[in-house]
């Protein structure tokens, strides 16, 4: 048996650029790797398909999409795996769980197969299912670019984060849609800025937050924008939509702050930075 932890991330920045030719984004975004995760259990089973127990959740799940995957493209004779999932990440949030659920069968499917792939190859084989796979093969801080294949390790300052997830989830394909509809993407994008910020303050960090994808999934639910302005009037640095939406997240100086304000904010959660 295997254990896999899958984090969620929040966007603390997310720029997105015109759509290419290919229909991706160009993305550059500050990937903050949080402590609030899902834990995932592997186990070899003697029937040749997958099982994938995730309570909560119906449907195929992108766990059988990635194991699937790895059986076409690296190993054909690993065995049916039967994968518990105890999920902790709100689904369909912006916090990239399916991603990160996704990844972590990723690296136990290539423990099983005496890893045969390395990180590089694992990410390669997770942008093929999803933009934010590659940056939970390894799941740390990053700054995370191209249609977000290149994943390059940074560090953050340390902060207290308050999130609020909605009751229903939001499609990224449609938010994406929406941004390109009312044209809140960008020409050029800023992978230095962004680094500079993750090297900063926290106050340099809070100031330079932003989204482009918040104005669209504002137009799609308006109503995710009262739990942003709630969280700026309980203290927060700087709050906003992450990601693809619909969690709205906090910045606070440290996580006295953090549980300070999430009292005042219904259906918050206080997570931390995982160690970097």
């Amino acid at each position: 048996m295997i254990r896999e932890r899958a984090p969620a991330k929040v966007n603390l920045v997310l720029q997105v650029g015109r759509p290419r030719a290919d229909g991706l984004h160009e993305i550059c975004s500050l990937f903050a790797s949080l402590a609030l995760a899902d834990e995932l259990t592997f186990l070899a089973s003697e029937s040749d398909r997958d099982e994938v127990v995730c309570p909560g959740v119906e449907g195929r799940n992108l766990v059988d999409s990635a194991l699937t995957l790895f059986r076409k493209r690296v190993d054909p004779n690993l065995p049916g795996l039967t994968v518990t999932i105890e999920k902790r990440i709100p689904v369909a949030a912006g916090l990239g769980g399916g991603s990160a659920d996704a990844a972590a069968a990723l690296r136990a499917a290539n423990e099983l197969a005496g890893r045969p792939l390395g990180a590089d190859e694992l990410r390669a084989l997770g942008a093929e299912l999803g933009a934010d796979i590659p940056s939970q093969v390894e799941p740390r801080h990053a700054l995370v670019t191209g249609a977000g294949e290149h994943v390059e390790k940074l560090g953050l300052p340390a902060m207290g984060l308050v999130l609020v997830p909605a009751e229903d989830g939001l499609s990224t394909a449609e938010v994406y849609r929406e941004a390109d509809r009312i044209g809140s993407t960008r020409e050029q994008l800023e992978p230095d800025r962004l680094r500079a910020l993750s090297a900063g303050s926290l106050a340099a960090l809070a100031a330079g937050v932003e989204n482009d994808l918040e104005p669209a999934a504002r137009s799609l639910r308006p109503e995710i924008g009262e739990p942003v302005d709630l969280l700026g009037k309980a203290g927060a640095l700087a709050a906003a939509v992450s990601g693809s939406g619909p969690t709205a997240f906090g910045i606070f100086s440290g996580p006295a702050m953090a549980e300070r304000a999430a009292a005042a904010v219904p259906g918050a959660i206080v997570t931390r930075l995982a160690p970097g």
